[in-house]
């Protein structure tokens, strides 16, 4: 493609001159674009080698055990039964949990911020919540396990108490009638592990649902407004559909971290491996915590073991924010606005 352009000669005549057009990045656009391109490849590569190592790593595992390593419950190495069925469940119930949590305080959170409060301090809440995100996940272990434990139990003694009829919520031996329950029955749980989870999960979520929320159109807004709605009315209507993908997005990459938190749930999770109905009963077990707690002491064929529930692990958090990509890249979220 060329254009023409007019230029004047020296005898003041025009001339008339075909310049080609060429859409190659020079200068800091060219710096730019290569150093994108670079670490977009980058990161593939360091993806695809990390899940190809634990694929390579599993199969001895898969081969000797087959479909019986996603189906067993016990992990014994002494007596050759190894499984991850009953910490895959307990993988799924601390994220559960934190979920349940998480995501109602994250998108008040981001709701708050972006349509509530006053410029003034919209900054400063947007790096408290930014800065929770920084701090370490053993700080987060540590205060629920030694502060917010036992009120977490007293929390699960009423649900198994008022709701016990459910299984969610029933823990079997707990007595939950007697005039001092046994605590020791209700901490150390799935419930108590999710809480600390959600602490870490929710300023994700917090964040992206914020940043959507940030590029709504503001005529739709103001429209909205103009037409009669209250400020509610038009969250309800403008901001909350045009952040759909945005909340879903976030929702499930904090999904994803959630799956794969290891030491405060370490630090909380008494070891069970049994398949455990109630997340208010005291023991379970979650994938990255078993490859924590048993990993300085593996033999070679536990180590296979291991870095297969690993792999299970990889694949289920790659498929949920892959999901999560995807579907924030077909909502409107996002999308160029006047």
């Amino acid at each position: 493609m060329s254009t023409i352009l007019p230029d004047l000669d020296r005898a003041g005549e025009v001339d008339v001159t075909a310049r080609p057009i060429s859409r190659r990045s020079t200068g800091a656009d060219a710096v730019f674009a290569h150093g994108a391109r670079a670490v977009g490849a980058s990161v593939l590569v360091i993806t695809g080698g990390v899940g190809l190592f634990l694929g390579l790593q599993a199969v001895p595992t898969f081969q000797r055990y087959g479909l019986a390593f996603l189906t067993e419950q016990q992990w014994s190495p002494d007596t050759d039964v190894i499984g991850i069925a009953a910490v895959l469940v307990g993988t799924l119930q601390v994220a559960f949990v934190a979920m349940v949590i998480a995501f109602p305080l994250a998108l008040a959170t981001a709701l708050f911020i972006s349509e509530y409060a006053p410029a003034r301090i919209r900054a400063t809440l947007v790096s408290l919540v930014d800065l929770m995100a920084a701090v370490p996940s053993v700080i987060y272990g540590l205060f629920v396990a030694l502060l917010l434990m036992p009120y977490a139990a007293d929390l699960s003694i009423w649900f198994d108490r008022t709701v016990g009829w459910i299984p969610l919520f029933a823990v079997p031996g707990g007595n939950a009638d007697a005039p001092l329950p046994a605590l020791s029955q209700y901490g150390f749980s799935s419930f108590v592990a999710g809480i600390a989870v959600s602490m870490m999960v929710m300023p994700m979520a917090c964040a992206v649902m914020r940043q959507v929320f940030s590029q709504t159109p503001p005529g739709e807004k103001e429209a909205a407004l103009a037409l009669g709605a209250s400020t509610w009315g038009m969250i309800r209507t403008v901001v909350l559909p045009f952040g759909r993908g945005g909340i879903i997005g976030g929702t499930m990459l904090a999904l994803g971290r959630a799956l794969g938190e290891t030491i405060a749930v370490a630090l909380i999770l008494s070891p069970a491996f049994e398949i455990k109905w109630s997340v208010t009963e005291k023991g379970g077990n979650t994938i990255s915590s078993l490859i924590a707690n048993r990993f300085g002491e593996a033999s070679d064929s536990q180590l296979s073991a291991l870095l297969a529930a690993g792999f299970v692990l990889f694949l289920i958090t790659l498929l949920i924010n892959t999901l999560a990509a995807i579907v924030v890249n077909r909502s409107r979220s996002g999308a160029e606005t006047d």
